[in-house]
């Protein structure tokens, strides 16, 4: 399958050092993988095992102590703050277990503010915005304020505001923590159509395996830092790393 798609994502030997006074905690530990175009990539493992260590990292928040990061061929392991923020901003979009969204603004707002930021033209702001909030099904709630909405309709207001840029990559962080099962399996679906319909690439951090085999079509174990199974999820293939 990843012989014609190229890799968006490619970590080689990656460690992240925190020092806690005199002492170094390796939260990541020579970490190597590749995430193609197109792949729904679910990074799972229990509290401490890295997880948000690598969506960091992933999702050029965080620069690693040693190793490399390529987004997109282009080596983003030693770029500046103002650097990595560029490039977060062109290619990667976020999802979090908390909606972020300002209180003060309609789903409208809080999805436009993104393209604000970017100096998008107004006009052309508008009809994605529009349109990214018809693709989650809240076109007609796009004028209420996050008060005036449930949890599920305010991460789908989230997922909107992530796709109003058009990110290659999706990386989600528990994006269903906060929601009930029923609300929870609503917003995966919508996370699947965007991978099935719109082909984008997902990555997914979550401590739910059956959450993970459900929907993700390659899994990635961490544990203590390190990633212990890899499993590609459509061929039922599994990879253990020694």
């Amino acid at each position: 399958m990843n012989k014609n798609k190229k890799a968006l994502v490619k970590i080689e030997n990656v460690w992240k050092i925190y020092k806690m006074g005199e002492v170094e905690v390796p939260a990541l530990k020579q970490v190597t993988l590749e995430i193609f175009e197109g792949e729904f990539v679910a990074i799972i493992g229990s509290s401490g095992s890295g997880k948000s260590t690598m969506m960091n990292i992933v999702g050029c928040l965080d620069t690693p102590s040693k190793g490399k990061v390529f987004l997109k061929d282009e080596d983003i392991s030693k770029l500046t703050e103002s650097d990595l923020s560029t490039h977060r901003g062109k290619s990667v979009g976020f999802i979090f277990q908390q909606y972020n969204l300002l209180s003060s603004m309609t789903a409208f707002g809080n999805v436009k503010l993104p393209l604000e930021l970017q100096e998008v033209d107004d006009t052309q702001a508008n009809n994605q915005v529009k349109e990214v909030l018809k693709l989650v099904g809240l076109d007609e709630k796009m004028n209420h304020y996050p008060s005036q909405l449930s949890g599920g309709q305010q991460q789908r207001v989230s997922i909107a505001r992530c796709l109003a840029a058009n990110p290659e990559i999706v990386l989600a962080d528990e994006p269903t923590g906060a929601l009930d099962s029923k609300t929870g399996t609503e917003v995966l679906k919508i996370l699947k159509k965007l991978h099935e319909e719109e082909g984008k690439t997902i990555i997914m951090i979550t401590h739910d395996l059956q959450l993970a085999k459900d929907y993700a079509s390659k899994i990635v174990e961490l544990k203590d830092g390190e990633i212990i199974k890899i499993i590609n999820n459509n061929k039922k293939q599994e990879v253990k790393i020694s």
